[in-house]
């Protein structure tokens, strides 16, 4: 059973996972910061094929612990389609397992790993990815969801 949660999104709507529950797929990505190289060309990615997950009645959910006005101004910059959400507290972050210890200038900070779950219309996790690229991966996950009965 996937973790339930409810976050605010870009627009400071509250999004609840389990309003999807019985209609649709979804994907959860989580990434560790808005406007970065591999977050832009990641979410890039997964926008441009948003019509293809649409067919096989997915969602495509981006989460990071950047603010809501950061992931608006992110999204309007590069037209992105895909649903981000807030966990400024990391509190989904920590339930899903995606935090992890990494020494930047000497200092070890809290910081999101690139990971992916996907989640069916039942609320079952389907495949669960830690330590992704962000290259590529949009088009891995959507042929991962072809294979789904």
């Amino acid at each position: 059973e996937a973790p339930h949660f409810e976050l605010p999104d870009a627009d400071m709507e509250i999004f609840s996972l389990t309003s999807l529950q019985g209609r649709k797929n979804v994907v959860l990505y989580f990434y560790p910061k808005d406007d970065t190289p591999g977050c832009t060309m990641e979410a890039n990615e997964f926008s441009e094929l948003e019509d293809d997950f649409a067919k096989l009645d997915t969602v495509v959910i981006g989460i990071s612990r950047d603010d809501c006005l950061s992931h608006a101004s992110f999204r309007d910059k590069y037209g992105l389609s895909v649903l981000l959400l807030s966990d400024h507290d990391a509190r989904v972050c920590k339930r899903y397992g995606v935090m992890g210890e990494k020494e930047v200038d000497g200092h070890k900070k809290h910081v999101i790993q690139r990971s992916t779950f996907v989640i069916d219309k039942q609320g079952k996790l389907r495949h669960v990815m830690y330590g992704v690229h962000a290259h590529g991966h949009a088009q891995e996950i959507l042929n991962l969801i072809r294979t789904m009965k």
